[in-house]
């Protein structure tokens, strides 16, 4: 994974700094928000990294895995829309690619012609097996850390999307499985 050139300071302590010496509200929130969004691109990247000999990016890896962990291997493209927390267009769009490259195909429902399914192919599945493999391998970029400090990392974002109802506790989709 390519590396940025030394920094002789963190640029969003830098922002923090900045935000003191101003007196403006909330600076703390400034570096704690700028890290996080700054880890999620680092994270992205090395995931996309370990997913390149597989052609994938990894939203199309997400929703190669929902199809994956669907109980028929397929699904409307709108309820993808909905777990992958994405517009329809970026569905739509990814979609298409995974069936450019032989991962999924479209399908009629079986009840409802309306609704068009995307459907995980024989290489979809075990494309993404083997990407999953390698991703786990890699412990999805964050090898080295321990459970204890994985799982106070987990709780603590985990407040910050239960306490802006994120997701229903509890629930359970109808198709979910």
């Amino acid at each position: 994974m390519p590396k940025r050139p030394d920094l002789a300071v963190d640029p969003i302590e830098e922002v923090r700094r900045q935000w003191r010496e101003r007196a403006w509200p909330a600076a703390d929130e400034v570096l704690t928000v700028g890290s996080i969004m700054r880890v999620q691109q680092i994270l992205l990247r090395r995931l996309e990294d370990t997913l390149k000999p597989y052609d994938l990016t990894f939203a199309r890896f997400e929703a190669l895995l929902l199809l994956l962990f669907s109980q028929h291997g397929s699904l409307p493209l709108g309820k993808m829309g909905e777990r992958l927390l994405v517009h329809s267009t970026s569905v739509t769009s990814t979609v298409d690619r995974l069936e450019r490259q032989g991962y999924v195909q479209r399908v009629a429902h079986p009840t409802d012609r309306r609704v068009i399914l995307a459907q995980i192919t024989e290489l979809g599945r075990t494309t993404a097996l083997e990407a999953t493999e390698k991703v786990g391998a890699d412990h999805f970029g964050l090898p080295g850390w321990s459970r204890a400090d994985l799982a106070s990392l987990s709780g603590l974002l985990r407040r910050i999307r239960e306490e802006n109802a994120d997701f229903v506790e509890g629930r359970r989709d109808a198709e979910s499985s």
